[in-house]
């Protein structure tokens, strides 16, 4: 039997004044990027782990709940001119790949449409073919074949448009929601 759990419970997470704190304590600044990134400072790549702590910790805080992203730095690190464009560089981060999965989304519905009008062409050839194989004697298992796999052939478009996108559009809307977190810097 599963126990319940009490609000203390629920949540590794601090509260400060009623907002949740997604905490990264770091030694020094650069922990927090990709390191192979040749990029400028505000447009680098966060390290992958950074990236996925901070998805996920905002996932378990839930979108509707008012949370910030808190970064840990040692004095000197926190006084300098890169922690002063941390939290730009941090959003543009998040908006950076909240647009990637935009463009993943609208290249899935894409496929979508087009695997529907080529599901839809061969349903319909499929269809076509039986009815002009209906006279012929002992056809049946022939003429079901044909109906069976003309739907098959529409089982790729019924799961883009059914299952595939929710998942992508979630993303999207975590990383973008995630983009627009406040940010603090403390040492």
């Amino acid at each position: 039997m599963m126990a319940l759990l009490t609000p203390q419970h629920q949540s590794v997470y601090r509260r400060e004044s009623g907002v949740w704190l997604i905490e990264l304590k770091l030694r020094e600044l650069r922990q927090l990027f990709h390191l192979l990134d040749p990029a400028p400072f505000r447009e680098k790549d966060l390290d992958p782990g950074a990236e996925q702590y901070i998805v996920e910790a905002f996932r378990e805080i839930g979108h509707d709940k008012p949370a910030r992203l808190v970064i840990h730095l040692p004095a000197v690190e926190a006084a300098s001119e890169e922690a002063r464009s941390l939290p730009e560089a941090v959003a543009h981060y998040f908006d950076y790949r909240a647009r990637q999965e935009r463009i993943e989304l609208r290249s899935l519905l894409k496929r979508g449409v087009a695997s529907l009008a080529i599901g839809l062409a061969f349903l319909f050839a499929c269809l076509w073919l039986r009815r002009s194989l209906s006279g012929l004697a002992d056809d049946s298992l022939f003429a079901e074949g044909l109906l069976i796999i003309g739907w098959v052939a529409l089982w790729r478009p019924v799961e883009i448009f059914l299952y595939d996108w929710w998942p992508i559009y979630r993303r999207e809307r975590r990383l973008a929601a995630i983009a627009r977190l406040p940010i603090e810097i403390r040492s």
